[in-house]
């Protein structure tokens, strides 16, 4: 299909997509667009950055065209469309598009997730929405609360269904099935399909059309990857040397953990670069505001854990450097899909420790390629920050086992005097005087009376 006006799509969604610039979909939405609007179930799977959001969220408005409605009545705007999401950034994302889509329509969309008061989110829920974005578990804070209605869903869409799971959201999301109506259609999309991606699969879709543009677990060829083996307390000093050879206006650095994120922001900060860290302690406010950062340039690195990176939507990115490679080989997929998205090229550089080359050995076997090896010249090596109190003529590792070398307490020789061991005597010079002998207590005198009561006389006659 050479355009969207080939896909049966009403006026006024291709209104809104020849706005926002598309005219042509990607291979993803050219198949399964068609399907959807069959009333198939769907387990689709593409790589990060192939148009996802799209492929399914188009389908889902021209379905509820018939539902839309100008009146002001919460009941005439019940939620027919549920489409579950990870985390906060990729609904955010999702529910932009999808208000993005249906800006000509009367089609009224919502986005809920957690790290925000709920009591904000309570009020347009009870206005009326007809297509919902949520994170699993504020979805289930609103049905507790009872301040939204499911029972007319005819639309449920699993996106990134995969990091549903590794995130723990299985039993969430068995919950919110169960409450679902049992007519309805399923949409399923996945970056990466495993073993447990299968299991959910067959549980909840109904003999599903399957549709993969890519090999699973494939990384975008437009992506160029490469590795740099280095030892981890050299990391920092390359990474640096990196970000000022590349020359790239933005660059996204991944880490397994948010101290690390925070402690390499702040190194960097200190050496020069603007950047900042967005992890899972930082509130949602900054956690924006650091994207929003980032995508107007006043910001150059961003470092990031892997489920704040969830969803992150950011158009020409072209470097992104693996700090810390996953420990699961489907997190690298996700990773470097930051990079080289909607036909654009970039680059994919890891940073391995040799405690780390097992898993690189597990994301080539995952990715069916050998990753490059590249070695840096030798003029070209940065050299490490050596600690503050080492010596210029001191070598390295001498001056560790040094300073790191544990104390041996020394054992106390015996001492053969013969007058040192002798004991004790008082000398004969010194008179012991004896104590002083205690006076008997002198008795104690009697007190006359002061008053003493006579006997009275009797009168003479």
């Amino acid at each position: 299909m050479n355009n969207f006006a080939d896909l049966n799509l009403a006026p006024e969604i291709l209104r809104a997509l020849i706005e926002s610039g598309y005219t042509k979909p990607t291979p993803i939405q050219a198949q399964a667009i068609p399907l959807v609007l069959e009333g198939s179930d769907l387990m689709a799977g593409a790589q990060t950055g192939t148009g996802k959001t799209a492929a399914f969220a188009l389908p889902v408005l021209q379905k509820l065209m018939p539902f839309a409605s100008s009146s002001p009545s919460p009941a005439r705007h019940a939620v027919r469309a549920l489409i579950l999401v990870p985390t906060r950034e990729l609904a955010i994302q999702v529910e932009a598009s999808v208000k993005a889509y249906a800006k000509y329509s009367h089609l009224r969309s919502l986005v809920v997730f957690g790290g925000v008061d709920i009591k904000t989110q309570t009020p347009h829920l009870r206005a009326g929405i007809e297509i919902l974005v949520a994170t699993p578990g504020r979805l289930l804070d609103h049905i507790e609360q009872k301040s939204v209605q499911l029972n007319q869903v005819q639309m449920l869409v699993l996106d990134e269904a995969d990091r549903m799971l590794d995130m723990g959201f299985m039993p969430d999301l068995k919950r919110i099935l169960a409450l679902l109506p049992r007519q309805r259609q399923n949409l399923m999309f996945s970056a990466t399909f495993s073993a447990e991606i299968k299991k959910l699969s067959a549980e909840f879709l109904v003999n599903p059309k399957l549709i993969e543009v890519a090999r699973s677990n494939a990384t975008s060829e437009n992506v160029t990857q490469k590795v740099y083996l280095v030892g981890h307390e050299e990391k920092h000093a390359l990474l640096a040397h990196l970000l000022r050879g590349t020359g790239a206006v933005q660059t996204l650095v991944f880490t397994k953990t948010k101290l690390t994120a925070s402690r390499i922001a702040r190194q960097l900060q200190r050496e020069g670069f603007a950047s900042d860290a967005i992890h899972g302690d930082k509130s949602q406010l900054e956690r924006m505001q650091a994207l929003d950062a980032f995508k107007s340039g006043k910001i150059t690195v961003l470092i990031a854990t892997d489920v704040a990176a969830r969803g992150l939507d950011i158009d020409q990115l072209p470097v992104v450097i693996n700090y810390e490679i996953p420990s699961a080989a489907e997190d690298y997929v996700h990773r470097i899909g930051r990079t080289g998205r909607a036909g654009a090229f970039g680059v994919a550089i890891s940073l391995v420790a040799p405690e780390e080359e097992k898993y690189l050995l597990e994301i080539e076997k995952l990715i069916k390629c050998t990753i490059q090896r590249v070695e840096l010249p030798a003029s070209e090596k940065p050299l490490a920050r050596a600690p503050r109190a080492e010596s210029a003529h001191e070598p390295r590792a001498e001056h560790h086992m040094h300073i790191r070398a544990p104390h041996t307490p020394q054992v106390k020789r015996p001492v053969h005097d013969a007058w040192f061991n002798k004991p004790y005597e008082p000398s004969l010079s010194q008179r012991v005087e004896a104590p002083p002998a205690i006076q008997p207590a002198r008795p104690a005198g009697q007190i006359p009376a002061l008053f003493m009561r006579r006997k009275p006389v009797d009168a003479e006659d």
